[in-house]
C-alpha cells in the first residue's frame, strides 16, 4: 500500500493521541539527566556506564549504557544486536571488551567519554554534522542519537537507526545531496522539518512519532512459532496479559549477557537439563522486531492464538514460577486451528522461525473454519489498529505505544514475508537489478535461489494456475509451482560453462535450413527471450538463474548487457551489432547468478562486472544441525568444529556447507549414511584443497581417521568412523552455535 501525501497524512494525525507518549517520554529524559548529570559527564567513572558491570558489581545503581537499551523504551528503542555498539563493555570475569586500538580500558573509557561530551557539545551548538568527525564515537551512532535526546532534545529528530532516516529523508524531498554521513542526514532532516509550515514548531519527538505513523519503513517481519503453556491459568495470563514465554529460566536475565558469546557460554555451563540446542533458542528472543508475528501454539499441531509483537519486546518475569523469559505480543485468538499432523521442530520450550508450508496451511485452515470471529466481532476497538483510529484516512503502522496492553487484536493472515537470508536477496535485487549468491560449496545457493523465484515470483503470480508460493521445497507443490514458473517464462535457469557464449546468452548466428541448403540466421539467445517476453507484460517480474555463474567468460557472455543491465540504463535501447535491431533491459527483469567461492573469488571476476552487481553472501550455517545427532556425534558441533579447522588451516572460502549433512533437506540420521556422505564428498574435497598433502588431510580429520603414512583412509566400519570423528573434534573450543 503506497503511502498517502504529506499534507492529507498532517490532517488525519491525532496530535492530542501522542500526547501522553510525550509527557512520558520528557519525564524519562529528565530521569536520566538526573541521573547522569552533563557536567558530571568528564569524570564519570566506567563503572556507571558500561553494561555488565553487574556481574561483579551488583550493589551498584543501574548504569547509562543499561538505562539506554533497556530502560528507557519511552525514548525509542536501539536494543538488539551485541553490546559492542557501547564501545566499551564488562564480559565474563571482569573482562572488558573495547577497540583493539586502545591499550587498555582505561585508556579506552577516556577517548568515548570524551567523544560523547564533544558530540553533546556540538548538538547543543548546531554542530551536529561535526560529530560524524569525532573518531571515538564514530561506530556508535545509535548510542550518540539517543544520547542527544536525552541532552540535546532539540538538535534532531530522534531517529536513530541511519536506515531509517534515509528512509524518511526519501519521504520528506528528492533532493537529498549526495555522500552524506550519518549526522550530517540528521540535521539535514531536522532543518528540512524546521522550514516545513505545519511541522516547524512541533517538538522533534513528535515529529518521530508523526513519521513513523505516516510512513514507518516497510522492513519484512519475521515469523516465529512458541509453545504457550498448558497450565490453563499461566496460559491465560499470557493471552490476556499480552506476552509469549519460555522457559530455560536457569539462564537468568537475557539482559544481563553483554553479547551474544557470552549467553552461548552460560547455555554450556548452566543448562544441564532438556535440550541445550533448544536453549540457544532463547537469544531469539532479544533479536524480535516490533510487527513480528508469534504463532502460539498448545502442541505442535494446535495453535490457539497468532500475535504481533510490540514495542515493548523481551521483558525478564521473575514473579512467574516457571517460564521467565517472555516477550510482549498482541494476540488474536481467532486463529485456533489444528493441523493434520504435528509441525517438525515446534515444542513446548522451541522458538522456531514459521515455514511457508506451515503458514500457508494455517490461513487456509482459518479461511475454513466457520466460527473464526471477523474483526467486527472481536471486540472493541478491533482492526489492526486501535481506540477508533481505523477510521482514519491514513493506513496505521504498527504503534505499540498507543494501544493497551494484552488487547486482544484480530490480525489478517499476511502473506508469509521473506526469511532474512531471502529478504536481503530481495533487497539486493530491488537495488540493483541483478546479484550474485556466492559461497563455499554446499551452503546452498541454488537452493536458495529456487525458493526465491517460488517465494517472491510466485507470489507475484496470481494470475498463473496451480502455484504454491508457500510450498515446502522438494515437495511436489514445490516442484509444479517452478514448473508453472518455466512454462510461463517468468522463471528462467541457465548454466554458464567455459563453451557458453554471447550467442547463446544474447545473440547470435545459428545453422538453418534454406532452398540453397544451409544458411545463417540470426538467433535471439535466452536472455533476450526473456526480456522480449517482459517487455511486453510490465506488470510481472521475470527472474533469470544463472547457475556455475563464474564458470563462463562472464564479460564476453553479457556483452553490451554489461551496460544495460545498470539500474539507471534499464529500458535505454542499444542496437545489437548481429541484427542490427533495437534491444534494451526491462525494468522487471531480475539476474539472480550462484558462484562457488571454492573454485574462484570474487576477486578475480572482471571489474566491470562486480560494481553491477549486488554480492549476498552465504556461508555455512551449523544451526539446523544442532541437536541431531548421528550416536554419539552432535551434527552441529561437527560441522562447525571442521570449518573451524578449515578457516585456520585454509581460508574461509573453502568452508564446508550445510547442505552436505542434510541430503532431502533433513539431517542425516544413520551412521552408514553420515559416514558415506564424508568418505564420498566430503573428503574427496578435503583433498583437492589439501592437493593431497595427507599431513594437512591429517590435520583436518584426525589420525584416528586418515593413514598420514599410506596416504589412505583407515578402514573403520561406519560407527568407528563415527566414533573416531567424534572423538577428533569434541575438543574444539569453536564448535558451538554461532
Amino acid at each position: 500500500m503506497p503511502y498517502w501525501p504529506l499534507d492529507q497524512a498532517l490532517d488525519a494525525f491525532d496530535v492530542e493521541r501522542h500526547r501522553e507518549a510525550l509527557e512520558a517520554a520528557d519525564r524519562r529524559a529528565e530521569e536520566i539527566r538526573r541521573a547522569f548529570p552533563l557536567e558530571s559527564w568528564p569524570t564519570l567513572p566506567l563503572e556507571r556506564y558500561a553494561l555488565g558491570v553487574h556481574k561483579t558489581r551488583q550493589d551498584l545503581p543501574p548504569t547509562y549504557c543499561h538505562a539506554l537499551e533497556y530502560g528507557s523504551g519511552e525514548l525509542g528503542s536501539i536494543t538488539g544486536g551485541s553490546a559492542k555498539k557501547h564501545l566499551i563493555y564488562c564480559r565474563d570475569g571482569g573482562r572488558w571488551w573495547h577497540d583493539s586500538g586502545y591499550p587498555d580500558a582505561p585508556a579506552a573509557w577516556s577517548a568515548v567519554r570524551s567523544g560523547i561530551v564533544e558530540a553533546v557539545t556540538a548538538a547543543r551548538e548546531g554542530r551536529v554534522r561535526d560529530i560524524d568527525d569525532i573518531v571515538a564515537v564514530r561506530a556508535a551512532n545509535t548510542l550518540i542519537a539517543k544520547t542527544l535526546r536525552i541532552y540535546a532534545p532539540d538538535a534532531i529528530v530522534p531517529v536513530y537507526a541511519d536506515s531509517y532516516t534515509r528512509h524518511y529523508l526519501s519521504m520528506l524531498t528528492t533532493d537529498v545531496p549526495a555522500r552524506m554521513r550519518p549526522f550530517a542526514r540528521k540535521e539535514y532532516l531536522r532543518l528540512l522539518v524546521g522550514q516545513h509550515p505545519r511541522l516547524k514548531d512541533w517538538p522533534p519527538h513528535l515529529v518521530y512519532r508523526f513519521l513513523a505513523w505516516w510512513a514507518p519503513p516497510r522492513v519484512a517481519p519475521r515469523v516465529f512459532a512458541m509453545g504457550l503453556d498448558a497450565n490453563a491459568d499461566l496460559e491465560l495470563d499470557c493471552l490476556t496479559e499480552g506476552y509469549a514465554a519460555v522457559g530455560f529460566d536457569e539462564l537468568g536475565d537475557l539482559h544481563d549477557f553483554a553479547d551474544k558469546e557470552e549467553f552461548t557460554r552460560a547455555v554450556r555451563s548452566r543448562v544441564t537439563t532438556g535440550n541445550t540446542a533448544h536453549a540457544h533458542d532463547v537469544w531469539r528472543l532479544l533479536e524480535m522486531r516490533p510487527g513480528d508475528r508469534i504463532v502460539g501454539h498448545l502442541s505442535a499441531d494446535r495453535i490457539i492464538a497468532v500475535g504481533r509483537v510490540t514495542g515493548d519486546g523481551y521483558a525478564w518475569r521473575p514473579a512467574r514460577r516457571e517460564r521467565r523469559h517472555t516477550v510482549t505480543v498482541e494476540w488474536d485468538t481467532s486463529f485456533q486451528v489444528t493441523f493434520d499432523r504435528p509441525v517438525p521442530g515446534w515444542g513446548a520450550d522451541r522458538i522456531a522461525e514459521v515455514k511457508p508450508a506451515a503458514w500457508t496451511k494455517l490461513k487456509q485452515l482459518r479461511a475454513e473454519e466457520p466460527s473464526s470471529p471477523t474483526a467486527g466481532e472481536a471486540g472493541a476497538g478491533a482492526g489492526l489498529d486501535a481506540e477508533g483510529v481505523a477510521d482514519a484516512p491514513v493506513p496505521q503502522p504498527d504503534d505499540a505505544d498507543v494501544r493497551p496492553r494484552g488487547r486482544l487484536q484480530p490480525l489478517d493472515p499476511e502473506p508469509l514475508p521473506l526469511d532474512p537470508e531471502l529478504q536481503r536477496l530481495d533487497d539486493a535485487l530491488t537495488r540493483r537489478g541483478q546479484a550474485i549468491l556466492y559461497g563455499p560449496p554446499g551452503t546452498g545457493k541454488t537452493y536458495q535461489a529456487l525458493r526465491y523465484a517460488v517465494q517472491r515470483i510466485g507470489g507475484q503470480s496470481d494470475d498463473l494456475p496451480g502455484l504454491s508460493p508457500g510450498a515446502e521445497p522438494e515437495s511436489a507443490e514445490y516442484h509444479a509451482t517452478v514448473k508453472a514458473l518455466q512454462d510461463a517464462g517468468r522463471l528462467t535457469l541457465v548454466t554458464f560453462h567455459p563453451s557458453y557464449g554471447y550467442e547463446d546468452f544474447v545473440e547470435g548466428l545459428r545453422p538453418v535450413k534454406g532452398q540453397a541448403g544451409l544458411a545463417l540466421d540470426v538467433r535471439p539467445g535466452v536472455f533476450r527471450q526473456v526480456c522480449d517476453r517482459a517487455a511486453e507484460d510490465p506488470d510481472h517480474t521475470y527472474l533469470v538463474i544463472v547457475d556455475e555463474f563464474n564458470r563462463g567468460n562472464v564479460p564476453k557472455v553479457l556483452g553490451e548487457l554489461i551496460t544495460l543491465l545498470e539500474k539507471d540504463k534499464r529500458g535505454l535501447p542499444v542496437t545489437l551489432p548481429l541484427s542490427e535491431e533495437q534491444f534494451a533491459v526491462p525494468r522487471n527483469v531480475l539476474l539472480l547468478g550462484t558462484m562457488n567461492t571454492a573454485d574462484r573469488s570474487i576477486r578475480m571476476l572482471d571489474s566491470a562486472v562486480r560494481r553491477r552487481f549486488a554480492f549476498v553472501e552465504l556461508l555455512p550455517d551449523s544451526r539446523p544441525l544442532y541437536g541431531f545427532n548421528v550416536d554419539v556425534l552432535d551434527l552441529g558441533v561437527f560441522l562447525e568444529a571442521l570449518n573451524g579447522r578449515i578457516r585456520r588451516l585454509l581460508d574461509r572460502e573453502k568452508q564446508l556447507g550445510h547442505a552436505f549433512l542434510m541430503p532431502g533437506g533433513e539431517p542425516v540420521s544413520t551412521a552408514a549414511e553420515f559416514a558415506a556422505i564424508v568418505r564420498d564428498e566430503i573428503v574427496p574435497l578435503l583433498q583437492e584443497y589439501a592437493y593431497d598433502d595427507y599431513g594437512l588431510l591429517t590435520a583436518f580429520l584426525g589420525e584416528a581417521v586418515v593413514d598420514p603414512v599410506n596416504h589412505c583412509l583407515r578402514d573403520l566400519d561406519d560407527e568407528s568412523f563415527v566414533y573416531a570423528l567424534h572423538s577428533e573434534l569434541r575438543a574444539d573450543t569453536d564448535a558451538e552455535p554461532a
